[in-house]
């Protein structure tokens, strides 16, 4: 299992709307042609964290997402409720994937 972490901002109050949106991505394909196993959304004030646990590689379906009809629906879909964390310097999804620098397993 492979675990990324997408970081961006979140308009107030609008969780609700943003889980609709993936429930709704969820119950089609798009989930397993990207291998994604499971997802949690959380925020803080503005700060929206998507943590995504892909089955491969989650540098290779974060290259390959854009590319799918699907994909770029859901994007759609966000946009008015979801921007980028850093809107001078995003340029794809990849621009939005945090550093992991510690990690702990027991």
């Amino acid at each position: 299992m492979n675990r990324t972490v997408i970081v961006a901002r979140i308009q107030p109050d609008a969780e609700k709307a943003v889980a609709r949106v993936f429930a709704e991505s969820d119950a089609t394909a798009l989930p397993h042609d990207l291998g994604v196993e499971s997802r949690s959304l959380y925020s803080l004030g503005d700060l929206y964290l998507h943590v995504i646990e892909f089955h491969d590689n989650p540098a290779e379906a974060l290259r390959k997402a854009p590319q799918l009809p699907a994909f770029r629906q859901i994007s759609a879909d966000l946009s008015a409720f979801i921007r980028p964390y850093d809107e001078d310097n995003w340029r794809s999804p990849q621009d939005a994937v945090a550093r992991e620098f510690y990690s702990w397993r027991a």
